[in-house]
């Protein structure tokens, strides 16, 4: 794989970039997860999850003439309803591939911003291929959800305000789909001295796979976290994440459901599956650390499936 470098003046310059457009999220101490923990509640970000950072990040970067081609991508829901409000943000036509098993609430929020969706894929590797198709009929500029060093360097905002926040901070604890999120937040904060885990389901593990294998492994992923189920790890996270030693820690779909139940009793936060990972690591004491933040990075959860976590089944 052709190295990829990620700097922290990358991160910088997206915040610049971003500034003004996006939140900045509160870091809430949680001494009910234990002491000298931390809470980054990056789901009150814009449409509900960091993703919006990046894809700001990104469609801000768009030449003239690529804002007139347009923007396509593919996603489960969070870098969907991203895109297309960061489109919609910068007046460029978004597409945004989906699969039919997603979830109706975030195919709902993503057309809400006016994207068009295409839900001919019955699954997320059936998705990345009917991007490929979409993408070479209609020529629009790809904005990849996680696999992009512009939006990796979006997404690593989050950490800039965590250093900001949380000046003693040695742990960062991050849940992990694709990979994008926890390594912009690892460039951002590896180089201040700062240890980063990321966080996945224990079959929905591409990060892991991919830093064994130094590339991309495929995997078809099985997990409630709908956010964290990318059937592969980027190639920029797999050569960043390496280099810079990030870590990686598994959690079972039961311990997922038990962070989303502690984030909404003890911490009063309505978290997603997948943005309770990180917090559940935690929680599962799977996590060692001084000073421990861990993101909560999204909160788009359709009213059924928390009513059902919550309820215990």
């Amino acid at each position: 794989m052709p190295e990829v470098v990620i700097t922290t003046d990358d991160v910088a310059r997206a915040a610049a970039t971003i500034r003004g457009a996006v939140h900045r999220t509160p870091t809430l101490s949680s001494r009910s997860l234990g002491p000298r923990q931390h809470l980054k509640a990056e789901l009150f970000q814009r449409t509900g999850s960091f993703k919006a950072r990046g894809a700001l990040n990104r469609v801000r970067a768009l030449s003239a003439e690529e804002r007139e081609r347009g923007v396509i991508s593919v996603s489960a829901g969070n870098h969907a309803q991203a895109l297309a409000w960061a489109a919609a943000t910068e007046g460029v036509d978004a597409l945004l591939v989906m699969w039919a098993s997603a979830s109706p609430a975030k195919i709902a929020a993503t057309r809400s911003y006016g994207a068009a969706i295409d839900l001919e894929a019955a699954d997320p590797t059936g998705a990345f291929a009917r991007l490929e198709e979409l993408q070479e009929q209609t020529g629009r500029v790809l904005v990849h959800p996680f696999n992009d060093p512009v939006v990796i360097a979006g997404a690593g905002t989050v950490g800039l305000e965590i250093l900001e926040d949380v000046p003693d901070v040695d742990t960062i604890v991050v849940a992990c789909g694709g990979g994008g999120l926890v390594t912009g937040i690892a460039a951002a904060c590896v180089p201040h001295g700062v240890r980063v885990i990321a966080v996945e389901p224990e079959h929905s593990d591409a990060l892991a796979l991919g830093l064994a294998a130094g590339e991309p492994v495929p995997l078809t992923p099985r997990t409630i976290a709908d956010a964290l189920t990318a059937p592969f790890a980027g190639t920029v996270a797999v050569d960043v994440c390496g280099r810079l030693g990030v870590e990686v820690v598994l959690v079972t779909d039961d311990e997922i459901r038990a962070g989303f139940r502690f984030l909404y009793e003890r911490a009063k936060l309505a978290a997603e599956p997948g943005g309770a990972a990180a917090a559940a690591a935690c929680l599962a004491g799977k996590v060692e650390g001084g000073c421990v933040v861990s993101v909560v990075s999204g909160g788009n959860v359709s009213t059924d499936i928390a009513s059902a976590i919550l309820a215990g089944r």
